[in-house]
């Protein structure tokens, strides 16, 4: 089993920036890839971001392209970069991970509790 545990939430203003972080413990591999999802209120879990193990090779939901940016100092530990935040960025930040960039896209394998983000006006 994998377990993935995000820090690095919190309340911001608008413009502001705040990094995420998620760290990634027990049965993982080298090629372990990293993901965010986002969850606001009423709506459905979303994609935000994936990278590969080495960070070579990244994806971005469109919402996020050029303000955000994801990345990775190890197999174990994934960033995601969060710059010029908008009041519709608040959600809950959910670290996901897996062996192949479709899969964490689409149906990750392993979910962190998730990380509070709210950004005010």
């Amino acid at each position: 089993q994998v377990q993935l545990v995000e820090s690095g939430g919190g309340l911001v203003q608008a413009g502001d920036s705040l990094r995420l972080s998620c760290a990634a413990s027990g049965r993982t591999f080298a090629w372990f890839v990293m993901g965010w999802f986002r969850q606001a209120p009423g709506k459905e879990r979303e994609f935000v971001a994936v990278t590969t193990w080495n960070g070579g090779n990244s994806v971005y939901a469109d919402s996020v392209k050029g303000r955000f940016t994801i990345s990775r100092d190890s197999a174990k530990k994934v960033y995601l970069q969060m710059n010029s935040l908008k009041p519709e960025d608040t959600a809950v930040y959910y670290c996901a991970g897996g062996d192949t960039i479709g899969r964490v896209k689409s149906t990750p394998d392993y979910w962190g509790q998730g990380t509070q983000v709210t950004v005010s006006s």
